[in-house]
């Protein structure tokens, strides 16, 4: 993540920020991992980044079950399922209000709003215009609770998120400790893998 920031033209916004937090114009990752203690805010733009551009935020692989021993087997496939899911869930973690999913219920709302508009003038359907404005209004309705579902199943899945989260971050530290795997060797280094 940090050489990301540093040196990744995607993050430049986000560098910006960490390079006004440390006053300097090529900071370190000692700087770096500062400006991230002080503004937490700078990993959650990094975060939100990587997921509108369809990126994970999850720098981990998923551990060889063919390398570890038969005692842990499950634990490791328990690992590798919630690192799974949380890929799968990841698009949750951005506020629904940032999401696409709403920009594309506006869109739609938007041609709905122009359809109205052009069914009435431009076909001169005015005889028509109640009904075609109940129509209107039935689609922002609609919309609404579309809307509504959705930024549930945001909240819903953002909370599963953190929940895994924990208790794979849980399972890895316990794997570490009993000297079974190293957090190092499961570490993604290239950007192109965390895809």
């Amino acid at each position: 993540m940090m050489n990301e920031i540093l040196h990744v033209g995607l993050y430049d916004l986000v560098l910006q920020d960490v390079q006004k937090v440390v006053g300097k114009e090529k900071p370190t990752k000692e700087e770096l991992e500062e400006a991230l203690e002080k503004e937490p805010q700078i990993l959650r733009d990094y975060m939100q980044t990587n997921v509108e551009y369809n990126l994970s935020n999850i720098h981990l692989k998923n551990i060889d079950l063919e390398r570890v021993d038969a005692s842990v087997k499950e634990k490791a496939e328990k690992i590798n399922h919630n690192l799974e899911t949380m890929r799968e869930i990841e698009k949750y973690t951005l506020d629904f209000e940032h999401s696409s999913t709403l920009v594309l219920i506006f869109s739609l709302e938007f041609f709905v709003l122009f359809s109205v508009q052009y069914f009435i003038v431009l076909l001169d359907l005015g005889e028509w215009q109640w009904w075609i404005y109940a129509f209107f209004s039935l689609s922002i309705v609609a919309a609404w609770w579309y809307a509504k579902k959705q930024q549930k199943k945001y909240q819903v899945n953002n909370a599963r998120y953190k929940a895994l989260y924990e208790e794979t971050l849980a399972l890895i530290d316990s794997l570490e400790k009993e000297g079974y795997i190293k957090k190092e060797d499961l570490y993604i280094e290239e950007s192109d893998e965390h895809i």
